[in-house]
């Protein structure tokens, strides 16, 4: 991020930053336990204060601007509907991050490639006694993640007697483990899933705030450098929310900080296209610009504050986004 250079550039070096306020973020896996509810829960609402300073003062702020100079009294037209569709945008983007997990978990199933991913057969002992055998649809064909239970040959035996069967309590327990294991595999996925899809809008975001540099008084070298930033810093926090459950879950601290930190990776890619999107066509920059903050503000009212809130550690989250506000906004005033 060094000034005077080509805007895409500084976009890219920015981009790279917050790339590596992610991988940071994870790192901290590494030193902390995994069920540190209160420092994710805290960081998490420390960044939902960051986001929102960052996507008035370094974004809606210098859109209004260029609208005004181009627009006059109708300058709200371009920045609401680019806020409308930013918002869109990554609410489209929620609704179809579950259609791409099946809820067969055949996905879950391979990237895991673990032992939870194939359920033993389990057999009742008093298999001539016309007791159900406990078999895993999969190896039957049928879908996975549901367990059937299939009655030996008797003539003796009726429909109703078998479903009356008491099933053993080792049965219940390889039933109920799997399919719990294969839920939280499937909560971990989407979890990676949502936080890379919410990447691209901030570093689109990044991208750009530095190719609008120039182009209005409001939208200055200060400005970007604040909101890249901004967005490292809630960077962090999204970082060790992929790695810390995954650590929990079982994964090596080591594979949970590489999965943390991929989830950063898209964000050059996006800063690039929004710099030079922005520079080539200088006549969509209040979209632009408004598109960013409303990505910004839906990821931080649809998900960061709910996921803060939900360990109950509201207060402590609470407190955590009123400073990360202040903290944002006295840079992005006293800087810009």
């Amino acid at each position: 991020m060094i000034r005077g250079h080509n805007p895409v550039i500084q976009a890219l070096l920015a981009s790279l930053f917050t790339w590596g306020v992610t991988a940071l973020g994870a790192a901290v896996v590494f030193i902390l336990p995994h069920n540190s509810k209160k420092f994710l829960d805290a960081s998490l609402g420390f960044a939902a204060g960051v986001m929102t300073a960052a996507s008035f003062w370094s974004l809606l702020a210098p859109a209004i601007e260029i609208s005004e100079e181009q627009m006059g009294k109708y300058a709200f037209v371009p920045v609401a509907v680019g806020f409308a569709c930013g918002a869109a945008f990554v609410a489209l983007s929620d609704r179809l991050i579950p259609s791409c997990v099946r809820t067969d978990f055949s996905v879950v199933d391979f990237l895991t490639n673990s032992a939870t991913a194939d359920t033993q057969i389990t057999t009742l002992k008093d298999a001539e006694a016309d007791e159900p055998t406990c078999i895993d649809k999969r190896k039957s064909g049928e879908s996975p993640g549901s367990v059937a239970f299939r009655q030996t040959p008797s003539p003796d035996a009726s429909l109703l007697d078998v479903e009356n069967r008491s099933i053993g309590p080792d049965t219940q327990s390889v039933s109920l483990m799997s399919e719990e294991s294969q839920q939280s595999w499937r909560r971990i996925l989407l979890l990676i899933l949502a936080v890379t899809v919410h990447n691209i809008p901030e570093g689109l975001a990044v991208g750009v705030g530095f190719g609008s540099v120039g182009q209005t008084p409001a939208a200055t070298f200060e400005s970007a450098f604040n909101l890249a930033l901004g967005i490292g810093l809630q960077n962090f926090p999204e970082g060790l929310a992929v790695s810390l459950p995954l650590a929990g879950f079982g994964y090596t601290k080591t594979r949970a900080f590489l999965y943390g930190q991929l989830s950063g990776m898209v964000e050059p890619i996006a800063a690039l296209a929004g710099a030079a999107a922005v520079i080539l066509m200088e006549p969509v920059l209040p979209y632009a610009l408004s598109f960013a903050a409303g990505a910004m503000i839906y990821v931080v009212a649809d998900d960061i504050i709910p996921e803060a809130q939900r360990n109950g550690n509201g207060t402590l989250a609470s407190l955590g986004t009123i400073a990360g506000f202040i903290v944002m906004m006295c840079m992005d005033v006293g800087l810009g």
